[in-house]
């Protein structure tokens, strides 16, 4: 099957799952069709999917990801070869580009406290570019560990700021998603908010180290529409894992600090240069 073929058959069988969206009437053009599908990803509530829709679905993905390009972390330049003195410049890279084309042990997804990622159609936040890219297992998986954690905590729990859920990447080219909900911030930045995201980069990298994760990267937590000021973040993310890889020498292979905005790759060059 080719790859316009899987899209057509995906866009279909999605369809064919909820009454609530029609065919579209007239032809859609393909870029048409992968926002069509990504919205009906993104809508989709986490069950169980017909394990033929599924292989198709996989091959589908595995080949976009190809498509739209594959970066190895270790093809990625340290900030020591690109000229810093930081003290541990050779295990940390700076890259500005889409997390979800690295090639990693694990990539750090900026999740809301449901861990079930974004439901919001063709939304452009991270949250929705990871699920998107995964495919619909990794919601699934999100869905059945939060089900046992309210079986132990009770039918109202949520996923505290700044504790980490492991899940497998799926048809990502990391082999590992770490889900995280950073902190809010409302109004004036104070210490708690502080704390709270360090304690994020912290708590991802412990986990890493519990199980045997050597490539990690890191997005901006928190900034964006949870509001934490872009440079004060930097500077917190920098200085955690710097501490962090200091006490734990052996551990981490590389950290990489993933930027979309300019803006952000300035605040951390700051800090790492």
């Amino acid at each position: 099957m080719e790859q316009n073929e899987r899209l057509n058959y995906l866009v279909n069988a999605f369809l064919a799952e909820t009454k609530e969206y029609q065919r579209p009437k007239e032809e859609l053009s393909t870029e048409q069709k992968r926002a069509l599908l990504r919205a009906l990803m993104n809508v989709r509530l986490p069950k169980p999917m017909d394990p033929e829709v599924l292989r198709i679905q996989d091959e589908y993905l595995l080949e976009r990801n190809r498509e739209r390009g594959i970066h190895p972390y270790h093809e990625i330049p340290t900030v020591a070869e690109e000229g810093s003195q930081h003290p541990y410049g050779e295990r940390i890279s700076l890259w500005q580009g889409d997390i979800t084309t690295l090639g990693c042990d694990a990539i750090v997804n900026a999740a809301n406290n449901e861990m079930l990622g974004c439901f919001v159609p063709l939304h452009s936040c991270i949250d929705n570019c990871i699920h998107t890219y995964a495919g619909v297992q990794l919601r699934e998986e999100c869905d059945v560990k939060m089900k046992h954690l309210r079986m132990c905590y009770g039918n109202t729990y949520v996923q505290p700021v700044g504790l980490p859920l492991l899940t497998k990447g799926y048809n990502l080219p990391a082999a590992h998603v770490i889900h995280v909900a950073g902190p809010i911030v409302y109004g004036r930045l104070r210490e708690k908010e502080k704390k709270q995201l360090a304690d994020c980069y912290r708590n991802v990298l412990d986990l890493c180290r519990e199980n045997g994760i050597r490539s990690v990267a890191f997005c901006c937590i928190s900034t964006g529409v949870f509001h934490f000021p872009n440079e004060a973040a930097a500077e917190i993310a920098v200085n955690t894992v710097t501490e962090w890889i200091r006490e734990n020498p052996d551990c981490m292979e590389r950290v990489i600090f993933n930027v979309f905005k300019e803006e952000d790759r300035e605040f951390y060059q700051k800090q790492l240069f």
